[in-house]
């Protein structure tokens, strides 16, 4: 089978949608040698590491005509490549069905409210026509949450829509932390987007009261989007930034507790590799599909302050969580994501033209 996945999350520098287009492009190479996958994308980006050979770089546009991407450039290049299916893995696909097609819909967060996105004016445009017409083929949303809340908003055939979970990365593992890392004061870790939904005014509050007791620093490692909350430059906030990806198990292992209590998510990938790297994970509600009974969880600033105070005071209870962790992020696998997804593109040239 031909494959063809449409590659724009790969010229972010880091997020969910680059770690997903990536490690699930690789997966799908490796358990299925005899299809051929091509990346494609009207914008520049980086084939992922250590590729196998039927991971390819495919075309982007050939002339203006082209660079209407969606609806000329990418059926020109999905032709000339003989593509059998399309995958859009970030909320779009060709918008003239020509052949069949598989569109990820991680969550519905720019549909929910208006302050969690800044950006998201042509995804709550553009999608919605796609799915309601049945121009993608088939969707795939990372978990049951979402499945039922997309089945529901865009009126939508349950067969049509298939939950696959998301997984971390093989190279999330626990990991020493040597003091040679400058990093000696004990912290809790944010990994993610620095943007209106993962509640961050909150974390920052529930930290200044654990401080307050505590010498524990609070660490924030993320991309920070132009219309993030703003965020007081005081002691023991550490603003990392982006990091390279080779550091993040250290900092998720070397942790007191990563803390994810966004308000809403899809899935929650940050919190399965804290927890393929040992980390004690405290979270919130909206990330139970992803975390089970393997986290601590908090909902408001006063329930988060609880659960960092215990996890500082109580280090068997952080252990414990630890063990947790490591058990639960075992039931994920991209692996396993490959399968199911290729599965969806089986249906999907099924049910087309039917």
């Amino acid at each position: 089978m031909r494959i063809a996945i449409e590659a724009a999350p790969l010229a972010l520098s880091s997020g969910g949608l680059a770690r997903y287009t990536a490690e699930l492009s690789l997966a799908l190479a490796r358990c299925f040698p005899e299809d051929e996958y091509f990346l494609v994308s009207d914008q520049p980006f980086h084939v992922p590491t250590d590729a196998p050979v039927n991971l390819k770089r495919g075309g982007g546009p050939r002339n203006a005509m082209e660079r209407r991407w969606w609806l000329w450039g990418l059926p020109h290049e999905l032709r000339r490549l003989h593509a059998e299916v399309i995958h859009g893995p970030d909320f779009a696909v060709p918008y003239i069905p020509r052949l069949p097609s598989v569109l990820t819909l991680h969550d519905l967060s720019p549909w929910m409210n208006k302050a969690w996105h800044h950006a998201a004016g042509r995804v709550k445009s553009r999608t919605p026509l796609l799915l309601e017409f049945g121009v993608a083929t088939m969707v795939i949303t990372p978990g049951d949450v979402v499945r039922r809340q997309a089945i529901e908003r865009f009126r939508l055939h349950p067969d049509r829509v298939v939950a696959v979970p998301e997984a971390a990365a093989a190279w999330f593992r626990p990991q020493p932390r040597p003091a040679a890392d400058g990093i000696e004061t004990p912290y809790v870790l944010y990994v993610g987007a620095l943007e209106p939904r993962k509640n961050l005014p909150m974390v920052v509050e529930a930290w200044r009261e654990v401080r307050r007791q505590h010498k524990v620093d609070l660490m924030l490692v993320g991309r920070r989007r132009p219309d993030a909350p703003a965020l007081a430059n005081e002691p023991g906030i550490r603003l990392a930034g982006e990091v390279p990806d080779a550091a993040l198990p250290k900092l998720y292992s070397g942790a007191l507790a990563f803390v994810y209590v966004s308000q809403y998510e899809g899935f929650g990938l940050p919190v399965i590799e804290a927890m393929q790297c040992g980390a004690c994970v405290i979270a919130s509600q909206a990330v139970a599909e992803a975390a089970g009974d393997a986290a601590l969880y908090a909902d408001n600033a006063d329930e988060l302050a609880q659960a960092m105070n215990a996890v500082v005071e109580r280090p068997e209870l952080a252990a414990e969580y630890r063990a947790r962790a490591v058990a639960r992020a075992t039931e994920f696998s991209w692996e396993r994501t490959a399968r199911l997804t290729r599965e969806v593109y089986l249906e999907a040239r099924r049910r087309f033209g039917n």
